[in-house]
């Protein structure tokens, strides 16, 4: 590798003895960044719990039910966008601080809501957050961290997601089972479901707050022409012996005669960059397996095989347990194997189990409109769900929030991440929204689909995606003229 103007430079890696120290600081404030993860984790998931006392409270038909369970993917995609310009105008931490207070909002209002529409306001206020979240943390993260652990400091993103998802269904377990089920009362005369929407308060607070302890992001405050306190911010992070030559190559790289602007994503001869491609359809297929159907409805779809409403958290709150574990095996795997290997397997492992669930419920006894999963069929799909989580928690979940904070050149980063972070959550919509009416449908031929998706995410990988491995952010491109161009 080499340094501006030819000279060659070591990688940004932290040494031993002091560097130690550093590595310690740059681990709290990837922690911190990352807490906007369990926030877009818990908003994402506190709806499992509550969707059945929502449909009975409201009355709501199947239709504005789905819009309700949806309409915080709104809010994402819009929050997604956004998120990009706010952070090359105002900062990074400003997106932060700006969600977590959107959190906040979302809790309140939702948890107070006297109608449907009234809860749907406060989901999409959430979604705004969770999109704003999903855009800056892993921008943020990558912006910070020393490039031999960034993948690992970056995949803290997916841990503190699926840790968000897990609290929140443990959470909407504990409240349903003290007020003995999800629509009954519980504390000052509200009832249980509206306090797990409350529950979210706190961890926004605690986000917020912590947001005050971090610096800015070197790279912004570098493209801000603020290179001192770029260079106080990278001395902590690597050492004072690298700062001059890092500056250099930074400013190498952001140099530009406009302001950020959306016309980043181009080349030079007009054309969307290649590497804008690849990021949003990373996006677009981590959510056209179908992952958040688990998490999103997976008490509903237990409880129509057969298992009632308890068994039916109890498995929710365990598929999410074995999500965070094995999200710890990609944090220790994706520095070392690298991040293209562990998406081809990821897409190999989703395949099978998939195309197995698929197989299990398209050919399962259909009674009054509820297939009847008999004898070994209902362990099978459950094994097969949970392989499923497996596959996807060690691999697609936190390696391409890990490639969309590192893998676009400086200069487009927060705008390429902010389009690539909307399709996902319009993606994340679609399935969403679509999987009600394809259950009632077939639930064979909805797997059946998330199956071939994860084929394709298999080719798609195999053909198109660059190792990012041990790369300095500054030897990023936008893909004109690489073989990752679509």
């Amino acid at each position: 590798m080499t340094g501006h103007g030819g000279a060659p430079i070591e990688d940004e890696s932290i040494d031993d003895g002091e560097g130690s120290g550093r590595s310690a600081g740059v681990i709290r404030i990837a922690v911190v960044a990352a807490l906007g993860g369990f926030l877009f984790g818990y908003d994402s998931a506190v709806i499992n719990g509550a969707v059945s006392a929502v449909e009975k409270t409201f009355d709501a038909d199947p239709v504005s039910l789905g819009f309700a369970v949806a309409s915080a993917l709104i809010g994402a995609a819009v929050g997604a966008l956004l998120a990009g310009r706010i952070a090359d105008r105002v900062g990074r931490l400003a997106v932060m601080k700006i969600a977590a207070v959107l959190f906040l909002v979302s809790a309140v209002v939702a948890g107070l809501a006297p109608d449907l529409w009234i809860l749907v306001i406060g989901r999409v206020i959430g979604g705004l957050g969770v999109g704003m979240a999903s855009v800056i943390a892993p921008a943020y993260i990558a912006e910070i961290a020393p490039a031999r652990i960034r993948g690992r400091l970056a995949s803290l993103q997916q841990l503190a997601i699926v840790t968000g998802i897990f609290i929140s269904l443990l959470v909407d377990f504990l409240i349903a089972t003290a007020a003995g089920g999800s629509n009954e009362p519980f504390w000052l005369g509200l009832g249980a479901w509206q306090w797990m929407f409350l529950a979210m308060a706190v961890p926004a607070v605690i986000y917020g707050g912590l947001a005050l302890t971090i610096p800015e992001s070197p790279r912004f405050l570098v493209a801000q022409h603020r290179v001192d306190e770029a260079k106080e911010v990278l001395s902590r992070m690597l050492g004072p012996e690298k700062i001059e030559t890092t500056v250099l190559r930074i400013q190498a790289t952001m140099e530009r005669t406009s302001k950020p602007s959306w016309a980043d994503l181009k080349t030079p001869t007009g054309k969307i960059a290649g590497i804008v491609w690849v990021g949003l359809l990373l996006s677009v297929f981590q959510q056209f397996v179908g992952i958040n159907v688990i998490f999103y409805y997976s008490n509903i779809l237990w409880e129509a095989v057969g298992f009632d409403e308890a068994q039916a958290f109890v498995i929710t709150v365990i598929s999410a347990v074995i999500n965070i574990l094995t999200t710890l095996i990609a944090i220790a795997t994706v520095d070392r194997f690298g991040r293209k290997p562990l998406l081809i397997i990821g897409s190999v492992g989703m395949t099978v189990t998939l195309a197995t669930m698929a197989v299990i419920f398209g050919t399962a006894p259909v009674v009054d409109g509820t297939p009847v999963l008999e004898g070994a069929a209902g362990p099978i799909a459950l094994v097969a769900a949970n392989l499923f989580v497996i596959a996807f928690g060690m691999s697609w979940g936190p390696v391409v929030w890990v490639l969309l904070g590192e893998m676009f050149p400086n200069r487009m980063r927060a705008a390429a991440l902010s389009l690539a972070a909307a399709g996902q959550w319009v993606a994340n919509w679609v399935i969403t929204v679509s999987f009600p009416g394809l259950k009632d449908l077939s639930l064979g031929l909805a797997y059946g689909l998330y199956a071939t998706f994860a084929l394709l995410s298999f080719l798609f990988v195999w053909k198109f995606v660059q190792e990012t491995k041990g790369k300095s952010l500054e030897d990023m491109t936008d893909g004109s003229a690489a073989p990752a161009s679509v």
